[in-house]
């Protein structure tokens, strides 16, 4: 890692270095990445570029202390929320102070853009040659994680003057342009769903289309595979053909208070995600019809805030945008699904890139357009450029103050090591002011209750020529992510709850770090959720139904679980994980999931829409044994302090 910047309780503002000729640098301003040997090409001199100058809060430290006083069960000043004009007039940069730094960026030759409500930043836009001299760097392109990304050669540096204003700068290097959807639909990715259409993020059409193939259950256990060879000497049953919401609502326990009236009115959650998807709308109030139709998504519910979107992407749809439409659709459809009543509000980003997707969580945190935040896509572990880690600690700790609940899927990934060799969790999850949601396997029986849960770490064995390769338990074919993070410092809620084993890893000096996750819901693809959503078939565009996972469903799960909560408790939680450590850890509010041994039999198209390439078959094992976090009793890495216990959980948190 880069980065090292642990604190307790969140991230310190790293000073600027004073450097030659009246400058000073940005502290790890610049990704490890952008290093010689990843170095592929020059950026281009005429090339324009969009960028955003963050600025640092008047008083850090208070900030952070009110944060924790407004959460804190303990605290007298608990539940005392702030409002958006309260927090900018005792903690936002100073008019002088964004003055100056306008001034500083009109004189560089860059052109002034947005300065939001809250003085968060500056944006600017000018060619890569005027971000060369304004910030004294050379701008390549790198290769890494299979792409091609743009970052400096060295850190940033700014006049002298404004090194104590001034947060950090984002839009200069790509490196949120790793963060990814944490959805997954559990297919083989050599399926036709995964040959994306590109395009302009205006222009690209529907994704390639995806569909499960039968036999599958209408519940956990319905139907058992007897045709088949047994697997670890257990014939298995097939996997659900995807739960719908009265199933999770009725598993959550939530159906029990919507007979008075909370079903999450009264509660606006937002959606973030990037770009937009043209059917939103008409998808999700289809769903609704055809799966939940005493809980339409009325217009009147359902409201959306575009970010223009960026036409200058490198290469062109390089974030996938047509890829992203499945992740809003999920996120849309659960967070409704689980409270009906609920108002949405989706945000979606101009890309994946440029911090964007940050841009897009300060529209709401700004302004307090919502109640609760369900943000579902993250990077691969947590090499992340600190200026990145820092703004987005003081925007979702904004949130804090308004009390406005930040939640953050834990990632799809397990804990990391097939792909950084590492373990890692992944950022933002890892982030303190945020609840990260981690991921569990969820069998729903007939009645619609929980039969069990636990930890989703899938293992997967194909059944070729009347044999199950590799053999139980199969190789790791995702999972919810977890770990202990290198980034942050033990959290003061965490202390005294999270297991010294757990805390303790990856660090030295006898230091404790921040653990993910928080609390889980249903994620496992295999126990997954029916969505339905316009996609692009061979033969035509059209709206279809397909059953998906990953903690993306978790998140919003969760996000609607807590707007009934909302609306039974008639006040808003905001940060909820002081409580949830507190209150809520010892008792029977939290279901404590822990490990289950089980698998299902799954079946598909090979090419992920007809039968016209044959099937396969497989067995998918639950909460995989063999990685480096793991499902037990109590707090564990996997699936935190567990899952909602139903009316329990409502009333107490």
């Amino acid at each position: 890692m880069f980065l090292s910047l642990a604190v307790v309780g969140g991230l310190a503002a790293s000073p600027a270095v004073a450097s030659a000729q009246g400058r000073a640098d940005i502290p790890q301003s610049h990704p490890a990445w952008a290093n010689p040997q990843s170095k592929v090409a020059d950026t281009a001199a005429s090339s324009t570029m969009d960028f955003r100058v963050y600025l640092n809060l008047k008083d850090q430290g208070a900030a952070e202390a009110a944060a924790q006083s407004v959460s804190d069960p303990n605290s007298r000043g608990y539940r005392h929320y702030l409002s958006p004009d309260q927090v900018r007039d005792q903690f936002a940069a100073t008019d002088q102070t964004v003055s100056a730094v306008k001034n500083w960026l009109s004189a560089s030759g860059f052109s002034i853009g947005e300065v939001p409500s809250n003085r968060a930043y500056v944006e600017a836009t000018g060619t890569a040659d005027q971000v060369q001299r304004a910030f004294a760097v050379t701008l390549g392109k790198y290769q890494v994680k299979g792409q091609t990304l743009r970052a400096a050669d060295k850190d940033l540096s700014v006049p002298a003057a404004l090194a104590s204003d001034v947060l950090g700068v984002v839009g200069v290097d790509q490196a949120t342009n790793l963060f990814k959807p944490d959805h997954t639909d559990g297919a083989d990715p050599s399926a036709t769903k995964q040959s994306r259409v590109q395009g302009s993020p205006s222009t690209a059409p529907p994704s390639n289309g995806f569909r499960n193939s039968g036999p599958c259950s209408a519940y956990y256990g319905e139907k058992t595979d007897t045709t088949d060879p047994a697997y670890n000497g257990k014939q298995l049953p097939y996997a659900p053909c995807g739960y719908t919401p009265a199933q999770l609502r009725s598993a959550y326990g939530l159906d029990q208070v919507a007979q008075v009236g909370a079903d999450g009115r009264g509660t606006t959650i937002a959606i973030v995600d990037a770009f937009a998807s043209p059917t939103i709308y008409s998808d999700a109030a289809e769903y609704a019809k055809r799966n939940d139709p005493a809980h339409p998504l009325t217009k009147q519910q359902f409201k959306q805030h575009i970010f223009p979107p960026n036409q200058a992407l490198e290469p062109p749809d390089q974030c996938d945008a047509s890829g992203w439409y499945g992740e809003e659709t999920l996120d849309v459809e659960a967070a409704h699904g689980l409270a009906p009543g609920a108002d949405i509000l989706y945000v979606g980003g101009q890309d994946c890139e440029d911090l964007s997707l940050d841009t897009a969580l300060n529209y709401v945190v700004a302004g307090h357009k919502a109640d609760i935040i369900s943000n579902s896509y993250g990077d691969t572990g947590e090499d992340i450029p600190a200026s990145e880690v820092k703004v987005f600690n003081q925007i979702s700790m904004q949130a804090v103050l308004e009390g406005i609940g930040v939640y953050f899927s834990s990632g799809d990934n397990g804990d990391e090591v097939a792909r950084l060799g590492t373990p890692s969790p992944d950022f933002s999850a890892s982030a303190p002011w945020v609840t990260a949601v981690g991921g569990t396997s969820l069998a729903v029986g007939q009645d619609g209750k929980r039969m069990f849960e636990t930890g989703w770490e899938t293992g997967k064995s194909t059944l070729v020529n009347g044999a199950y390769a590799p053999a139980y338990p199969g190789a790791f074919n995702g999972g919810a992510g977890g770990g202990t993070s290198r980034l942050f410092g033990q959290p003061f809620y965490q202390k005294g709850i999270v297991p010294d084993a757990l805390s303790t890893k990856n660090q030295t000096g006898g230091a404790k770090g921040r653990v993910v996750p928080d609390i889980s819901a249903v994620a496992d693809p295999n126990t997954g959720f029916l969505v339905g959503q316009t996609q692009t078939f061979p033969d035509g565009v059209y709206y279809d139904q397909y059953r998906i996972g990953g903690t993306s469903l978790a998140s919003p799960v969760f996000a609607g679980v807590m707007a009934v909560a909302d609306s039974l408790d008639h006040f808003h939680h905001g940060f909820i994980n002081p409580v949830l450590y507190q209150l809520t850890s010892r008792t029977s509010a939290i279901h404590d999931v822990q490990h289950v041994d089980g698998a299902v039999q799954r079946v598909d198209f090979v090419n992920g829409v007809d039968a016209s390439q044959g099937l396969k078959t497989s067995a998918r094992v639950l909460d995989y044994p063999n990685l480096t976090i793991h499902t037990t009793k109590g707090y564990d890495d996997v699936t935190g302090l567990g899952s909602p216990n139903g009316v329990a959980f409502l009333l107490l948190v």
